[in-house]
């Protein structure tokens, strides 16, 4: 009898706990972060097909979420959801949006929703404000690449909490993908959908491999990145106010090539 109330007991305490990578974060209740997105898509840097009109290059507003890992917005190599396809293919935000919303609401595993303005050149800032929690430590966001058929830079499951302490700050630095729902090779292809649809894959210099994709530079080994971000932990006393200006260090991003 002593033993089954033991066993009990431990199995009620067991179910009571919180499952997945999130759980272990022993944080304090709530961080919150101010997040900068920095585009690095100039014609020095990216020479091939660079979109001067009709339009320019630039890029989408930012649309991002916390969450546990509950959650995904988008990963690698599975097949992206209707909203990113919409998002990544038109800058349509309402059909993610719901999907967000929908998993909120249903196994409670996102926390807040963030969106920072488009940058209307290839080069730029934009940034916002967004908080994380114990239980939902996750970052995932998108950029749609413009023009372009269904490209798109973000950050899947950045887990902001490292052995039960907020990071202060982290950069990642962001490389091109391909939401698998359009066909086109270049920035200006008109849209083509891809039959069945292929899943999430990173854009690189050598893949797709065919000399027609804007991203083809076979003599590079690895692309530059194409853009970066920066999320920063705010201290109570920089609550509410205004986000400086980020100089980030300067790195090499040219691409030198032969290819027109």
């Amino acid at each position: 009898k002593v033993l089954w109330t033991v066993l009990v007991t431990m199995l009620g305490y067991a179910s009571s706990l919180p499952v997945g990578e999130d759980a272990l974060c022993t944080a304090e209740d709530l961080a919150k972060y101010r997040i900068i997105f920095t585009g690095k898509w100039s014609q020095t840097a990216f020479p091939k097909q660079y979109p001067l009109y009709r339009p320019p290059a630039q890029w989408s507003s930012l649309l991002g979420v916390t969450h546990s890992s509950d959650y995904s917005m988008w990963k690698k190599n599975e097949y992206a959801s209707n909203g990113v396809r919409d998002f990544a293919e038109k800058g349509e935000a309402w059909a993610l949006m719901k999907e967000i919303e929908e998993a909120g609401e249903k196994i409670q595993s996102v926390h807040g929703i963030f969106s920072a303005p488009a940058i209307l050149s290839g080069t730029g800032q934009t940034s916002t404000e967004l908080e994380v929690h114990p239980r939902h430590p996750l970052v995932s966001f998108v950029v749609r690449i413009v023009p372009s058929p269904d490209w798109f830079v973000g950050i899947d499951s950045l887990n902001l909490c490292e052995r039960g302490h907020w990071m202060e700050e982290v950069s990642v630095d962001l490389f091109p993908y391909d939401a698998g729902t359009d066909s086109g090779f270049t920035f200006s292809s008109p849209n083509f959908a891809t039959i069945p649809q292929d899943t999430v894959t990173e854009i690189t210099c050598s893949s797709p491999s065919h000399p027609a994709n804007s991203f083809y530079y076979p003599k590079l080994k690895i692309l530059p990145p194409i853009a970066q971000v920066t999320m920063v932990k705010l201290k109570k006393s920089q609550l509410g106010l205004s986000a400086p200006f980020i100089n980030l260090p300067a790195r090499s991003n040219e691409i030198i090539d032969t290819v027109s």
